[in-house]
């Protein structure tokens, strides 16, 4: 039987452990906000944050922000540099691209992005076609100081960037015409190409070898090396590239980088379901 006391006991030991529930929910909100202040900061700094710059961007004690740091570059939501800045990882940047429309190509080419920064160490882009010029859907910086900057978002002409080419180039016959009538040739340095006769010698060189060159066309001191991403019937989708310094990548280096782009692109289209 049970008495009044017995009865109060156990009301008391509920409340307590109903304290304890609340208590952890809380705690659990708690570290879901800071995880998510941490994955905000790090989204609005392409180029990438350390520790301390985690810590400034969000308030949060070092300790803490180190822990979540490493737990999310351990399941690759997070990739660290040799500098010791952090980036938006692969599986991380895959769940975002999916959940945004038309968002495919960017979820399939992000491992292979990631695979082709870590091996070439240089700024790996991806881009598309848009209104007759290249747009940036996704871009990871190298780790180097001295490096070649490009923004998400970002529009530059097709006929002086290696992405241009590498795009224009696998266009079908109708498409490729008009894309070529579009084009004003504006000479953003001596070496850009400069008229249609060029660009099509250029192009038909690009077809040739599979991959695009831009030799310090867009930028003096800069140069690219592209590849179309290709769906089954041989018509650019999309196209990837390295981009760095001259005296990083030079033109000794560039077949090497050639062959590595073209395979990054394949794996890519291969990704997207299309066949070799």
């Amino acid at each position: 039987m049970k008495t009044r006391a017995t009865e109060s006991a156990a009301g008391l030991e509920a409340q307590r452990n109903a304290g304890r529930e609340s208590g952890d929910a809380s705690a659990q909100v708690g570290v879901i906000s800071k995880v998510l202040l941490i994955l905000e900061a790090l989204q609005s700094s392409p180029a990438g944050l350390c520790l301390k710059g985690v810590c400034d961007a969000t308030k949060i004690n070092k300790s803490t922000a180190h822990r979540f740091l490493k737990h999310l570059e351990r399941e690759e939501y997070l990739l660290r540099t040799p500098a010791g800045a952090y980036l938006i990882g692969p599986r991380l940047a895959q769940m975002s691209a999916c959940a945004r429309k038309g968002a495919s190509l960017q979820a399939a080419a992000r491992p292979t992005l990631s695979d082709l920064w870590r091996s070439t160490h240089e700024t790996v882009n991806l881009a598309v076609l848009d209104h007759g010029s290249v747009f940036y859907v996704d871009v990871m910086e190298s780790p180097h100081e001295f490096r070649l900057v490009s923004r998400i978002g970002t529009r530059r002409p097709l006929h002086v960037t290696g992405l241009g080419k590498a795009l224009t180039a696998f266009l079908p016959p109708g498409e490729y015409e008009n894309t070529l009538i579009g084009i004003t040739f504006q000479r953003l340095t001596p070496k850009s190409i400069s008229n249609t006769s060029q660009l099509r010698a250029e192009l038909e060189k690009v077809r040739r070898q599979g991959y695009a060159v831009d030799n310090e066309e867009a930028l003096l001191g800069c140069r690219c090396v592209s590849a179309p991403i290709l769906n089954s019937e041989n018509v650019a989708i999309g196209a990837l590239s390295v981009a760095g310094p001259i005296t990083r990548m030079s033109q000794a280096r560039v077949p090497a980088l050639g062959k590595e782009v073209k395979t990054a692109a394949k794996a890519v289209s291969l990704a997207m379901g299309f066949a070799a």
